[in-house]
């Protein structure tokens, strides 16, 4: 691409960013539990992060797994961790509220960029299970949300690309829309060559880490049966980082 893209790197610990910075990448969303779709990390990995790599960190702010309608104390924990992100310097804040329906919670969108003031709140892939994403478009743009994470309510942002470039013609300039989910560089070119995405948003450049530490009792499981081996865990690769970055 003659036009540089930025390049965001969804991870799930500082040590994963960290390895994303030195492959390159333009920013970070940090999280934790990624197997869950991504949850607020800690406050120690964004210090260890900050303290490490100079990158720019997009912090995810969302309480708890499954959904984004939230009772009041998930609210208010959002709010507090959100307000100690912004206080050890959190570069954006991540986040996704809905109502029951699905439409976007405003108010407590509202509340969340008016707590983050200058620094800018990106809301989440939240927005690709809304019943009518131009409407919360709408709404987002009035209250001052500066950009949207999406697949183009699609398994992935390279099948719901064409959406993505409706996204992106609505907006009009107003709200900068991210593609994210499932791409590749075997897509990416494809992607960017019908969105005209100037930032793309990228997981699944991970490699398979072992901990040897459970060995004397490989059946055991401290989580869901469903989870992955507790020898196993997965790092972002700072070459596959590279070798993506190469490809644009």
């Amino acid at each position: 691409m003659s036009n540089k893209v930025l390049v965001e790197i969804c991870c799930g610990s500082a040590e994963d960013a960290i390895e994303a910075w030195y492959g390159g990448a333009d920013r970070v969303e940090l999280c934790s539990a990624l197997f869950l779709g991504g949850l607020t990390p800690s406050l120690g990995s964004l210090l260890e992060l900050k303290a490490q790599a100079k990158i720019e960190v997009a912090t995810i702010i969302r309480p708890r797994q499954g959904g984004f309608c939230y009772s009041e104390s998930d609210f208010r924990v959002a709010m507090h961790d959100a307000e100690q992100m912004l206080k050890h310097g959190t570069d954006a804040l991540v986040v996704g509220f809905l109502h029951a329906d699905g439409r976007v919670d405003l108010a407590r969108t509202r509340a969340m960029v008016e707590l983050a003031g200058d620094v800018p709140v990106c809301f989440h892939r939240a927005i690709d299970v809304v019943p009518d994403w131009r409407e919360a478009f709408d709404g987002l743009m009035k209250i001052g949300v500066q950009r949207v994470l999406s697949s183009g309510q699609a398994s992935s942002a390279y099948d719901g690309c064409y959406v993505l470039r409706e996204m992106m013609d609505y907006a009009a300039g107003r709200l900068q829309v991210m593609p994210g989910g499932g791409i590749c560089v075997g897509n990416v070119q494809e992607l960017l060559a019908v969105t005209g995405a100037s930032e793309i948003h990228l997981g699944g450049v991970s490699r398979l880490m072992q901990d040897s530490s459970t060995q004397h009792n490989p059946d055991l499981r401290f989580g869901d049966p469903k989870s992955p081996p507790e020898s196993e865990y997965k790092r972002v690769s700072r070459n596959a980082v590279a070798e993506f970055i190469a490809s644009l």
